[in-house]
Order: structure tokens, then C-alpha cells, then sequence
């Protein structure tokens, strides 16, 4: 049916498959807005794999290549900005109250758009971080659009998370006798209660893992905006709200990665059930796994997941 429809919807413009090589940026019509998309890939028949990026909020779009060029040479790999986020905001701001609801809507109909324009039953789905959960979600509730899920970083039961990196934070703090970080993280209420906790919750994760961290101001601009949803998001709890998921999920978890929790993330893939799972580790990454280990990442998609795994 998805193939008829896409025929006749698009047979007006295309005379057959295009063999050339895709590399489209434009705006498409999703959940009553515009919304701004990039597809690339070696041609137009390829499998698609549509790529939820985190935030929420922070668009992959400007260094997307740097973990999908591999990719694209067996994808056609849509990066997407989400609504009030990257050109998408630039286009036109949110029409609706931002909600996970509606997040998720948005989501259901940008893969129904892509399998409509492709010609294909099925997609391939990838998230990270709040773009991880947000593909749970889909995962969850509609596994009939999907080859599969690759959940990269993702948040899973993020009030937990949160409170398993603050332990973890104020004993290394402690043990450094460094009070500044005990003294800012002792005000840290979790669910986060404003942008000032997020920041201090933020700022010495990065400090404390050696990583770079945020500026005060970034964190409180984006917490005006966003914090609402990212607390909606961070109480579901998918041990409970989805115990089982009917399409193949694929994790790919940083041995390093207290931001969504390691330690969460692996206990929830062993509880899982699904027609097929895999949990992937990086042990030299923590959040940023997809770009810190490019390389690693391209490759086991391509050789354990693609539909022509090692070619």
C-alpha cells in the first residue's frame, strides 16, 4: 500500500529510482509546521535511517558528517530539526505548548513522510540522549515502522540517572575535599527545580569527569525554554512503561557516561524484551560516544546492523 501511495503520489516528478547521489536540504510539512530536514546518501533506493538528535533542543545538523559519512554510503541518513530547534526555529516557532506527546507526534509523522516519499515499509531509527528516548518512545508505541532502533546514550529512567550522577559527584567531591563543589551541588534538587540546579548538576559532571562544561548562561537560556519537556521526559520510566519493545533495539552505551546512566541503560537492556538486542560498549567515551569514537560507531552499525551487514 505505502509503495502505491508513494507512486502515485510522487510519479509526476520522478520517472523511476534516482541512481545519483542524494543531498537535499529543504523544509517539509510535519505536525501543522514547517520543519527543516538534510537527507544524504549514496542514491535515492538506499534503506533510510533518520537520526533523532538530543537536546532537547541541539540540532547534529552542523557536524552530522562527522558520524554518519560511513553511513551514508549505505543510508539515505535524514538528520532532522526538531520543532524550536536549529533551522526548523529559524522557519517558524512551535504552533503548540512543547509536550512529549506532541515530540512524538511530530516523530510518527516525519518516518510515515520518509516511507511515503521512499517507498519503503519500513525505517531505520536512531536517537541520542533526549533523541534516544524520544525513539524509545516511537520504539515502543509504533515497531511496525521500524527495521530496527539504535538507541545511542539514551535516557531511559532519567530521574534515576540523575540521582545515581549526584551520589557518584558528591563522593568525588568529598573525597577531594573540594568544597565549592560540594557546596553547589548540595543545593541540586532532583527533579531539577530551575536552570541554576541543571547548571551546577552540569557544570561539575564535566569538571569532574574531565570533560569541557557548560557556561552559566547557556544552560540558563535553555532551561527557560526546555527544561519543562526534559522533566517530562525524565520521569517516564521505560522499565515500566515498556518492558517489551517488538522491533530490534540496538544500544550503544558509554562505559563512561553518568549523564545517562551507564549502569541504567545496561540494567534495562538485560530486562528487555525484543525480537532482537544487542548492547554495544565504548569503553574510551562517555556521552558523546557517536562523534568521540566516529569511527567504531559507523562500523558496527554497518557490521552488525545494516541490511548488508559487511559489505
Amino acid at each position: 500500500m505505502v509503495r502505491c501511495i508513494a507512486l502515485l503520489f510522487f510519479g509526476f516528478s520522478w520517472s523511476g529510482i534516482d541512481r545519483d547521489p542524494v543531498n537535499i536540504s529543504e523544509s517539509v510539512s510535519i505536525g501543522g509546521i514547517k520543519q527543516w530536514i538534510n537527507i544524504k546518501g549514496g542514491n535515492s533506493d538506499l534503506p533510510v535511517l533518520l537520526f533523532l538528535h538530543g537536546g532537547p533542543g541541539n540540532s547534529a545538523m552542523g557536524y552530522a558528517d562527522k558520524f554518519t559519512s560511513e553511513l551514508q554510503k549505505h543510508f539515505l541518513v535524514v538528520q532532522w530539526d526538531q520543532r524550536e530547534s536549529g533551522e526548523t526555529l529559524v522557519l517558524n516557532t512551535s504552533d503548540k505548548p512543547l509536550s512529549v506527546a506532541l515530540m512524538e507526534s511530530d516523530a510518527i509523522e516525519m518516518i510515515n513522510y520518509l516511507r511515503v516519499r521512499f517507498s519503503k515499509d519500513k525505517i531505520y531509527l536512531m536517537g541520542q540522549s533526549w533523541g534516544g528516548f524520544l525513539g524509545l518512545k516511537v520504539a515502543a508505541s509504533r515497531p511496525d515502522l521500524l527495521e530496527c532502533y539504535m538507541a545511542v546514550s539514551t535516557m531511559v529512567d532519567q530521574l534515576e540517572s540523575e540521582r545515581l550522577s549526584l551520589k557518584w559527584m558528591l563522593d568525588k567531591a568529598a573525597a577531594a575535599n573540594n568544597q565549592r563543589a560540594l557546596n553547589e551541588l548540595n543545593k541540586v534538587i532532583v527533579p531539577f527545580e530551575n536552570g541554576e540546579q541543571l547548571f551546577y548538576h552540569r557544570n561539575w559532571l564535566a569538571r569532574l569527569a574531565g570533560n569541557k562544561f557548560p557556561s552559566k548562561e547557556f544552560v540558563a537560556t535553555w532551561a527557560k525554554k526546555w527544561l519543562p519537556l526534559f522533566n517530562e521526559a525524565s520521569a517516564i520510566n521505560f522499565f515500566e512503561i515498556a518492558p517489551e519493545i517488538k522491533c530490534p533495539v540496538y544500544f550503544f552505551v558509554g562505559r563512561q557516561d553518568y549523564q545517562t546512566h551507564f549502569q541504567i541503560t545496561e540494567k534495562y537492556f538485560k530486562s528487555l524484551k525484543a525480537p532482537k538486542k544487542q548492547l554495544f560498549w565504548f569503553d574510551n567515551s562517555g556521552h558523546n560516544l557517536h562523534v568521540k569514537e566516529a569511527e567504531k560507531f559507523q562500523r558496527i552499525i554497518l557490521t552488525e546492523i545494516a541490511p548488508n551487514k559487511g559489505n
